[in-house]
């Protein structure tokens, strides 16, 4: 039952190149980035990934995206992450963009076993009726559109079909884990790591605190050690080193 793996190294060497990750994070919340340096390091790539945003501030995602090691996106912003923009405008990156809520389900019901699911966000929209840009060709067209989804009604309102996502690995952080996975997340960090995590078949957290079995109470378990393979404790450096997106201070 003891998942701690020695370093993140250690914990990442078998990802291959193509691989499926579900990231966790919110803008520079909850990032797992010293995992995400350890993929960097050792130079996979054509990655699909699953994850709110792909980084900024060059931290997180953005240096695998910068180094051009991200074939695929499945998210939900952009945000000012100009390189994101200018890879997908230009045809080097491929981007499946879904309302927020609907990829947060989708994570969740991959992960509860659950294929497929109905919402009422965008019916009446490309999200539904299909033409959104997938890759463009570089040349200002669209290469690769999204195909039409399902549309049913019930109880006279409209909702239309999406697929819960699995992938081949999952990379997410925590505050607070123990060796058997079991996790606690800090506040915004909680929004898509628990999900990231549910929908890998192989699930790595980072935690910042590592403890032993039965120090966390089991009702402020957030995420079960069921849905985690690999458990890395962090340094107190890595631990501390949080970066601020938006800095607001008063005068």
């Amino acid at each position: 039952m003891d998942k701690v793996v020695a370093t993140a190294a250690e914990a990442v060497a078998d990802v291959p190149d193509g691989a499926t990750l579900a990231v966790g994070g919110f803008g520079l919340s909850g990032v797992p980035n010293v995992l995400i340096q350890a993929l960097y390091e050792r130079e996979v790539t054509g990655l699909g990934v699953v994850s709110n945003n792909c980084g900024a501030m060059e931290t997180g995602l953005a240096v695998l995206l910068a180094a051009g090691r991200i074939a695929r996106v499945t998210g939900s912003y952009i945000g000012a992450n100009k390189e994101f923009a200018r890879q997908y405008l230009a045809g080097e990156l491929e981007v499946e963009l879904i309302p927020q809520g609907t990829l947060a389900e989708r994570l969740r019901a991959g992960g509860a076993g659950i294929p497929a699911f109905f919402t009422p966000a965008g019916v009446g929209t490309q999200v539904a009726e299909g033409g959104l840009p997938w890759r463009y060709d570089g040349a200002g067209g669209v290469a690769l559109a999204s195909p039409p989804k399902e549309v049913r009604e019930f109880d006279g309102v409209e909702y239309v079909l999406e697929r819960g996502i699995r992938t081949d690995f999952a990379l997410v952080r925590a505050a607070k884990g123990d060796r058997h996975g079991n996790l606690v997340f800090n506040k915004s960090t909680r929004n898509f790591n628990p999900l990231a995590a549910m929908a890998g078949r192989v699930t790595i957290a980072e935690v910042e605190e590592l403890v032993e079995p039965g120090e966390i109470d089991p009702d402020a378990v957030h995420l079960p050690g069921i849905f985690v393979q690999r458990v890395v404790a962090l340094t107190p450096e890595q631990a501390a080193d949080k970066k601020i997106e938006q800095r607001t201070v008063s005068s």
